[in-house]
């Protein structure tokens, strides 16, 4: 095994993200700051030291070997392997055999949740990798997903199409929802055996998935889960690196930036939908989480 990078791949980083990797390839394949595509694992800027993703990387080896870190848990890959490296978790001390080679995406997490928006169990099915960064395809799902990228690839290089960023949104969800489908069946494989705290993670994304729209207390959900809200924030970041009010607040935001983006309704009756007690309320929690006010972002 080596590392076979040159010294303008071997860059150190605190953040990786879509708008850095441009900056590396102007001549690449992209869409804005939102995504970013790779067809040789070569050319993937691998940071010399350990930073954190502020975006979703996924990818498929198509030969040779691999190995990395993530959340200082080494992981080895081969032809055949899906990796997948979620927003907020730490990778580095990466090394690739001579003959290494995949593809690569790689989406603003603000793409990916407009991509997945309203439709929760599939975030739920990305949570998994957050503990299994890596997984097995038959060698009809390894063809499956290499079309896929081809024909993303061909559309984003297309910047003459007026509905661009759309059309490959649409193709993006498409595969999202198959890669979603190839986690389900290894869940239900039963093959892999869960820690306490990652059945408890499931079960709280699962209350907070039916649950968020009416309740965003913490004390609420570790009552449901007959746990202490200690044990429940414990096992939560231990397991996702955020702790509970996070992803509560996450589903919350995500869901009145769908109603505000998606939908006619006023901000008083999404307010009144998202239970908040008035529209000042709902006003003051989303620029505090979003960073601008509901009006503002609509008219973004």
């Amino acid at each position: 095994m080596i590392n076979d990078k040159s010294e303008k791949e071997k860059i150190s980083v605190t953040d990786i993200t879509v708008s850095q990797v441009k900056a590396l390839f102007p001549s690449g394949s992209y869409i804005d700051d939102d995504i970013f595509l790779f067809d040789n694992f070569k050319d993937v800027p691998f940071p010399i030291e350990p930073c954190r993703a502020q975006c979703l990387f996924l990818a498929l080896c198509t030969s040779g070997k691999a190995s990395y870190t993530v959340d200082t848990n080494e992981h080895t890959v081969v032809s055949g392997d899906v990796i997948i490296i979620s927003e907020g978790q730490v990778v580095g001390d990466y090394l690739l055999s001579r003959d290494c080679d995949g593809i690569a995406i790689i989406l603003s997490y603000p793409f990916f949740r407009d991509i997945i928006s309203g439709v929760h169990e599939l975030f739920q099915l990305f949570l998994f990798s957050r503990t299994h960064p890596v997984f097995r395809l038959n060698s009809d799902e390894m063809a499956f997903i290499q079309e896929y990228f081809h024909i993303i690839k061909r559309k984003v290089d297309d910047d003459g199409h007026r509905f661009r960023k759309e059309l490959v949104c649409s193709i993006m969800k498409s595969l999202i929802y198959d890669v979603s489908n190839i986690i389900y069946r290894i869940q239900q494989g039963g093959d892999i055996k869960k820690t306490r705290a990652e059945s408890i993670f499931t079960e709280f994304i699962k209350l907070v998935e039916a649950n968020f729209r009416e309740e965003r207390r913490v004390g609420w959900y570790a009552d449901k889960l007959c746990l202490t809200p200690k044990y429940l924030s414990e096992s939560v970041k231990n397991v996702s690196k955020r702790r509970p009010n996070e992803w509560i607040d996450h589903y919350v935001t995500m869901e009145i930036r769908v109603l505000l983006k998606k939908s006619t309704m006023s901000i008083k009756e999404i307010a009144q939908q998202m239970h908040f007690a008035n529209q000042s309320f709902l006003g003051k929690y989303f620029k505090d989480h979003v960073g601008v006010s509901p009006k503002e972002y609509r008219r973004s």
